[in-house]
Order: C-alpha cells, then sequence, then structure tokens
C-alpha cells in the first residue's frame, strides 16, 4: 500500500495505514460492547446510540487528532451534539457504529466506517465489521482496494486486493435490510434487476466493492458520516457513486445530508430521479 501524494504533507500511504488501524481499535472496542452489552439511548431525532458510538468515535477522533491534526472531523456522534467544524477542501466524516440497529439486536452487519474528502469526493475510506471479521480499505486516487480478515483482537490476516465486476446477468443488486421501500423496489423492477441480497449497514458498499454484487440502489435519505467510507472503497475498487440525476455524488452539502444516490460496479444504471422524492 503506498502512494506518492500527499495531503498537506501527508504520506497517503501513512495515513491509509493509520486510518486501518484506528478503525480496527474502533472496531475491538465496538465489539467488547457487543459481547458485554451496551446501554442504549435515544437521541433527539428518535434514533438509538450506545455506549458502542460514543466510545469507538473517542477513540477515532483522539488517533485522527494525533496523525492529521489539521484536517477537520465530521463525526456522527459529535455532529448530533452540535459540534461541527468548518469543513474545506479536505475533511473526515467518522461514523463510528453504522448499524446500531443491527447491533441492538445482536445483528453481525454492523461497520466502522472513517472516510476522507478531498475537493467534494471521498478518496480514501476504511470499512470494519467486526463480527464478519471482515475488514474492507481503499485509495481512490491510486485505484486500489484492499480486504483482509480480521477477528477483533486478533492480527490481521493476509492482505487481498478487490476489485468490481463485470455485471451478471440479470445484474444483482444489494439492498438494505432495514429500508426496504417500494421506490427502490419500482426502481429495480425497472432495470429488470431481480436477484436481490439484503445486507445492513456500509456493508452494501463493500460487496459491490469485492465483486459479490452488481449495484446499491438507495432512494431514501442518509447521512454523509454513513456512505462516505463505503463510497471512497468503491471507488477505489473501480466503482461509482451517482446522484439521482446520475452525476457524481459529492460530499460537504447542506447539513451534510445525503438524498438518494446509485453505488456501481461496472453496471451502468438508470437515473434514480424518476422513483425518488427529495
Amino acid at each position: 500500500m503506498t502512494g506518492k501524494a500527499a495531503i498537506d504533507g501527508l504520506d497517503r500511504g501513512v495515513l491509509l495505514e493509520a486510518l486501518i488501524a484506528l478503525a480496527e481499535a474502533a472496531g475491538d472496542i465496538v465489539w467488547r460492547h457487543f459481547v458485554e452489552g451496551a446501554t442504549v439511548t435515544i437521541k433527539p431525532d428518535e434514533s438509538p446510540v450506545t455506549a458502542a458510538d460514543h466510545a469507538a468515535e473517542a477513540a477515532i477522533l483522539a488517533g485522527l487528532a494525533e496523525v492529521a491534526p489539521h484536517i477537520p472531523i465530521v463525526a456522527e456522534e459529535e455532529a448530533a451534539a452540535g459540534r461541527v467544524p468548518d469543513v474545506g477542501g479536505a475533511f473526515f466524516l467518522v461514523d463510528p457504529l453504522d448499524g446500531t440497529k443491527e447491533f441492538i439486536r445482536r445483528g453481525n452487519d454492523f461497520t466502522v466506517n472513517i472516510g476522507l474528502i478531498e475537493q467534494g469526493a471521498p478518496t480514501m475510506g476504511v470499512v470494519y465489521a467486526p463480527a464478519r471479521n471482515a475488514l474492507y480499505w481503499g485509495d481512490a486516487t491510486i485505484g486500489q482496494a484492499w480486504r483482509a480478515d480480521r477477528a477483533p483482537d486478533a492480527p490481521r490476516a493476509a492482505e487481498r486486493r478487490i476489485a468490481v465486476r463485470d455485471p451478471h446477468t440479470p445484474p444483482c443488486a444489494v439492498a438494505s435490510r432495514s429500508h426496504a421501500d417500494p421506490a427502490t423496489a419500482a426502481w429495480l423492477d425497472a432495470g429488470g434487476i431481480c436477484d436481490c441480497v439484503s445486507v445492513g449497514s456500509s456493508l452494501k458498499f463493500a460487496l459491490v466493492a469485492s465483486g459479490e454484487a452488481d449495484v446499491y440502489p438507495r432512494t431514501g435519505p442518509t447521512m454523509e458520516w454513513d456512505t462516505a467510507a463505503g463510497d471512497a472503497l468503491l471507488r477505489a475498487a473501480g466503482g461509482t457513486t451517482l446522484d439521482p440525476d446520475n452525476r457524481p455524488f459529492r460530499y460537504g452539502k447542506p447539513g451534510f445530508r445525503n438524498t438518494g444516490f446509485v453505488a456501481a460496479g461496472r453496471y451502468r444504471p438508470a437515473p434514480l430521479r424518476p422513483f425518488i422524492r427529495d
């Protein structure tokens, strides 16, 4: 994992390895809470948050402050508390526990996500699913992505390159386990896509990036920290993420809110616009 370019004096390869290590450490924290049981509270927006979210985010924020103190960080729980920095050309987006509902109900599709945004595009991302022993990372500026097996509190196994695949016939879609909706079904039907795998969190991006699915449509709203790391991973693996009008999906939007999008490998998707309401 090497890269010649630098981000304000930071070597890209060194930075990516630091992000991987932070995601591993945060995943270990999340896993310990998963095993021991984590306290759950409800945020003002009525979404759940656990002690695992807060502890993992604190670890990531402390680590990023050491390795890249000049790059602003937008993190889910910090944003929920009203602490959102001004962002410019480069900033981090952090979701310390994507799939909190899955975590609470003892599923295994929750992830730790750290993404780097540069000039509105996600360029570097790490996705760690500790309950699946699956670690993914990539740098879109060099067009390379990897996966490694990694159990919580254990050494990382040998890494292997991943890449998007040529689309199957019919294409295989991956969709959200907890956000299935008629608009997504209509888009899939219009494209003749009848094979659909349901999975939670940013693992949907990872399945497309690793060539296990062809496309991931999302018609409902999300937040940028939900998607940045997985989107960067997908772009590093040769895929794309498009907005409802099939334009490149951008970051740093007002309130860091996303509307619909389609994440795809080599599959060429139809626009989402006719199927969603912003």
